[in-house]
């Protein structure tokens, strides 16, 4: 108490001394004082209220550096270090749910392509290089079977399928729609794992009908397909994670509003300097 008793006489000498070199008087200094903190503290509920209105809009998927980013675009001028502040002061978190564990089919029976990548997932332009994956997602009613093929380019899943068994008509149904929505350009690089279903005769006669290129990761090597990797982490841990499936109709749904409406057209991405795919390329095609 004694100790605390002298710091509040300290502070208090302070502003004594401050009053008259300045020439004003104690009353005027500490009306002036408590407006500068009702002034903060607008300020901070204002920019609370923003953070929780992004946090929202993103279903509780952004953490600090895409809700800075967004208000920033928005035309508020605010640090990222301030947003996670507040976020860590009213217990605002990016929701996660558990630890991706990567699950990739490297047996083959067939004949393998060459690695085209080495791990390079570098494209200039739309359509030059595209990956392709499938994951598992379990219902009620059994497992569920996701391909995506990704554009490098701009990180959009441009074809996507789902199906309830671990074949080649996945990947020919998420090729089929890739190359429906898109200008396939003559020597695209299509990038697979060594997986039965991608070294299938089907969908290598799919690709050469488009004149594409197939190239696959090295044997037992999940690095090779890293970047489909990180979308699948993606997915799961920001939607099918929070699901309890019933059917195989309701997770193609959830699936279906997550790719189509979220993830290609809304979803900032760092690697895009926080643009969707949808903005990324609406960028590079008109500018």
């Amino acid at each position: 108490m004694r100790y605390g008793f002298i710091a509040e006489y300290r502070q208090e000498h302070r502003i004594v001394l401050l009053c008259k070199v300045m020439g004003v008087s104690r009353s005027g200094y500490y009306l002036w004082y408590r407006r500068q903190e009702d002034g903060q503290s607008r300020a901070e509920s204002f920019l609370l209220e923003e953070i929780e209105r992004v946090y929202k809009q993103h279903k509780g998927r952004y953490g600090s550096p895409r809700i800075s980013r967004q208000l920033q675009v928005e035309g508020i001028p605010v640090s990222k270090n301030r947003v996670a502040r507040l976020m860590r002061k009213h217990g605002i978190v990016a929701k996660t749910k558990k630890k991706f564990k990567i699950t990739t089919n490297s047996k083959r029976t067939k004949a393998v392509s060459e690695d085209l990548l080495q791990q390079n997932f570098v494209a200039v332009e739309p359509n030059r290089v595209w990956t392709s994956d499938i994951t598992y997602v379990w219902t009620k009613e059994g497992w569920l079977y996701l391909t995506i093929v990704l554009d490098v380019f701009s990180r959009m899943i441009v074809g996507w399928s789902v199906n309830v068994r671990l074949t080649s008509t996945g990947v020919l149904d998420a090729i089929l729609r890739a190359v429906e929505h898109r200008t396939v350009s003559p020597g695209l690089i299509f990038h697979s794992d060594r997986g039965s279903q991608y070294a299938s005769t089907e969908v290598r006669s799919v690709l050469q009908a488009h004149k594409m290129r197939q190239s696959m990761s090295g044997k037992g090597n999940c690095y090779d397909n890293a970047i489909t990797e990180t979308v699948f982490h993606t997915i799961k841990t920001e939607e099918i994670f929070f699901h309890h499936y019933d059917t195989r109709k309701e997770a193609t749904q959830s699936i279906f509003e997550y790719i189509e409406i979220y993830y290609n057209r809304q979803r900032s991405h760092s690697a895009l300097n926080y643009l969707s795919p949808t903005e990324f390329e609406k960028l590079y095609f008109f500018s």
